[in-house]
């Protein structure tokens, strides 16, 4: 195999020469001097280029993905430009470490930092969804619910009630109501016993109102000059017009931006479940008039007798039958439902809190249903089945085929945007990632390159529109028809990856087969976890396959090997880190979620590429798609899924200046088939080889460096423990 690969054209970079785009704002350098001197890191080459591509976005409303490597500092590259912008900006991130890390540690001493440099203290906000935050009204029993007891007697449903009571005497001590900050945290069974949806919440009438949590969220978002919030209440904002879920805003940035496209799509997601639907049912009946309420309770069992009797899969040539006619029957009799539910004869705020959840459940079920029945196609429609402790569930699920014209036209045609990771190119290109949330190829730009269309055209189209007038909406129309220019950076990692990585690849292993791990591959991870001295993070494309490991790889190798699901993945994090001869072993959450620097980590280990399941309804649909269009399917859906998690994984690996290591993948078609060197030129540009005994004989080497440096380490402490002895004799 080849020790360099072949790429698409070179994009733009931070090298010394390249061209930047410079801000129309004031000069950045003293602001970014200022932010990392208050982190205590130290300005890098590609931060810099970075913070200034984002302030010109912001300035020339122009779009940017950029990509920033590990250790490049991304986030204090787009936070000081939006604190400086002269406009309120939404950061959106996918993780919820990722906001607690802005909210609590970056953005207060950022902001103080630059505050006498920008002549004024700049304000930030971290914003979720309602149902995010406690209700005061569901609390203190202001509405009913079909547990509502277990918010006074703890015995009636055991451990539920005991959390729920927790969650009370929570309420009378904390500032913010979010649920991150319950500490230990409770069941989501038990928080749907204090929270509300946004359809659910009674607003203004509320005699909760001025004290609820939720709102004084949003007041406080209203007045900062970056508010943090997550990939979701993005998506909301953009699907439902009707509901403000975020303050007015000049602009946008989305950092782990890799996970935007799952993220929305997963939002734009609605299902159908015997329990969803009964709930509905539940909620609504004593609001109903009898008849009313027999017809949906009727539908409710035919609705649940249809979903049983229904093959599991995708509908390719419509709903069966009696499926169908169970859909017809329920959506009717929400309908009629819903009508009755908004006759609200109000007086009191008990009923009316418990009126409001009953329609909101009503909406839900009608809306899935008569979205199902309309066929669109540009929705995926799937049964799908699943068992937990013994009970098998049946769900109807309704995906979006693709979400690029809901992000185009409800996001990017209204602000600039910019969007981050550390891995936004695929196959060494930006178009991949652009085309998936409807930015085309043709519409890139320069860097240097100055939009002609003024702002305050847009400015004018978002106003009229928000202001209901009919001209605005045709406004917009015109605006939204106009081209989304988008430029792209890399600015690169401060590791030098050729030297402080390799990626090996077992070209002799037989490509892997349905039957899950063989034995040949288990064997060749042992002695590669052998000749590392542990240190291993092993990432597998199912949880049966880390399970099989797992259990195989303890009767023969002597070296401690945790698996996901024996623990907290907190705690099996912790217990990895402290100890270098520990392995772990898991799946997906691993791929994206591990930050390990340092010799507790020098091995990581991919069983097989991660392409996508074949039986996965939405992929399948997506590559059935891009065929029709004359595209090629696999590449543009299963090649680029994989390319992505596998540049997540391997980045894993090196996470700080002095890492070393091996990335191992154990699925030979990495280096046989064609399509090997797109997903290798969408990891990091490690040294390459398929030679076992010299990647064998390297890990070696690293594992005896590893452990001089950490007896190294053991001397100074005895070391300084004597010196301290000694010191306190002479006291």
């Amino acid at each position: 195999m080849p020790n360099s690969v072949p790429t698409a054209k070179p994009e733009p970079t931070a090298t010394p020469g390249g061209a930047t785009p410079e801000p129309a704002t004031d000069d950045l350098t003293p602001l970014l001097d200022a932010a990392v001197e208050a982190l205590g890191g130290q300005t890098r080459p590609g931060q810099i280029a970075m913070a200034k591509a984002v302030a010109a976005s912001l300035d020339d409303r122009v779009h940017l993905l950029v990509q920033a490597g590990t250790g490049t500092g991304k986030s204090l590259a787009y936070l000081v430009p939006a604190l400086a912008h002269h406009k309120r900006v939404i950061v959106a991130t996918a993780t919820l470490a990722l906001q607690r890390q802005l909210v609590a540690h970056d953005l207060p001493r950022l902001a103080t930092a630059i505050t006498p440099l920008i002549k004024r203290e700049p304000a930030f906000a971290l914003l979720k969804g309602r149902n995010n935050y406690v209700c005061l009204n569901k609390v203190e029993g202001g509405a009913e619910d079909e547990n509502q007891d277990v918010l006074f007697d703890p015995l009636a449903v055991g451990k539920l009630g005991a959390e729920v009571l927790r969650v009370r005497e929570w309420v009378e001590e904390t500032e913010s109501g979010d649920r991150d900050d319950l500490s230990p945290g409770v069941s989501d069974r038990a928080w749907a016993q204090v929270s509300v949806s946004a359809r659910e919440c009674l607003g203004s009438k509320c005699q909760y109102f001025e004290d609820c949590f939720a709102e004084q969220a949003k007041e406080l978002a209203r007045s900062a000059d970056v508010v943090v919030t997550n990939h979701a209440l993005l998506a909301i904002a953009a699907m439902d017009s009707d509901v403000q879920v975020l303050p007015e805003h000049d602009a946008v940035i989305v950092d782990e931006a890799h996970e935007l496209v799952n993220r929305v799509t997963s939002a734009a997601t609605g299902e159908l479940t015997k329990t969803a639907v009964e709930r509905a049912h539940h909620r609504a009946d004593k609001f109903l008039k009898e008849a009313t309420g027999a017809n949906l309770a009727v539908a409710t069992l035919d609705l649940t007798e249809a979903l049983e009797n229904t093959p599991e899969g995708r509908f390719q040539r419509g709903l069966p039958e009696e499926l169908g006619m169970a859909l017809v029957a329920l959506r009717d009799a929400s309908r009629s439902a819903l009508t009755e539910l908004s006759k609200n004869k109000g007086g009191d705020l008990d009923m009316d809190g418990a009126r409001k959840q009953a329609r909101a459940a009503t909406e839900a079920v009608h809306q899935v249903a008569e979205r199902v029945l309309e066929g669109a196609e540009q929705d995926v429609v799937w049964l799908e089945r699943s068992e937990f402790k013994g009970v098998k569930n049946s769900t109807l699920k309704i995906a979006p085929l693709g979400i690029e014209h809901l992000l185009r036209f409800k996001m990017f045609a209204r602000t600039p945007v910019v969007l981050t990771s550390a891995t936004l190119k695929l196959g060494g290109d930006f178009t991949g990632v652009a085309g998936s949330v409807g930015l085309y190829g043709s519409e890139r730009v320069e860097l240097d390159f100055k939009p002609e269309l003024p702002e305050e055209i847009y400015d004018a189209a978002v106003k009229l529109l928000r202001d209901g007038d009919s001209d605005g909406e045709e406004f917009l129309d015109t605006v939204q028809n106009l081209p989304q220019h988008w430029r792209a950076l890399d600015v690169g990692s401060p590791f030098d990856y050729p030297k402080q990585g390799i990626l090996y690849v077992a070209r002799h292993l037989d490509p892997p087969g349905r039957d899950g791990i063989r034995d040949d591959q288990l064997d060749l991870l042992a002695d590669l976890m052998d000749n590392a001295g542990g240190r291993t993070l092993g990432l597998f494309s199912s949880m049966r396959a880390a399970q099989t490991a797992t259990e195989k790889l303890r009767a023969k190798i002597d070296l401690p090997i945790l698996c996901q699901g024996e623990d907290s993945l907190a705690e099996l994090l912790r217990k990895f880190s402290s100890d270098p001869e520990t392995c772990l072993f898991g799946t997906l959450s691993l791929w994206q979620g591990v930050n390990v620097p340092g010799p507790s980590l020098q091995l990581v280990v991919i069983d097989r590429i991660p392409f996508p399941r074949p039986d996965d309804p939405v992929s399948a649909a997506r590559t059935e798609a891009v065929g029709r269009s004359g595209g090629n399917g696999f590449m543009a859906v299963s090649a680029s899924h994989a390319a992505l998690l596998l540049a997540q994984g391997a980045g894993r690996l090196v996470r700080a200046i002095d890492d070393k290591g091996v990335v191992a993948v154990l699925d030979s078609r990495l280096a046989t088939k064609p399509y090997g060197g797109f997903l290798r030129a969408s990891m990091p540009a490690f040294w390459q080889t398929d030679d076992t005994d010299r990647v064998l004989k390297s890990l070696r080497a690293i594992d005896a460096m590893a452990k001089l440096a950490e007896n190294a380490e053991k001397d100074r402490e005895k070391d300084d423990e004597q010196e301290d002895e000694w010191d306190a004799e002479e006291d």
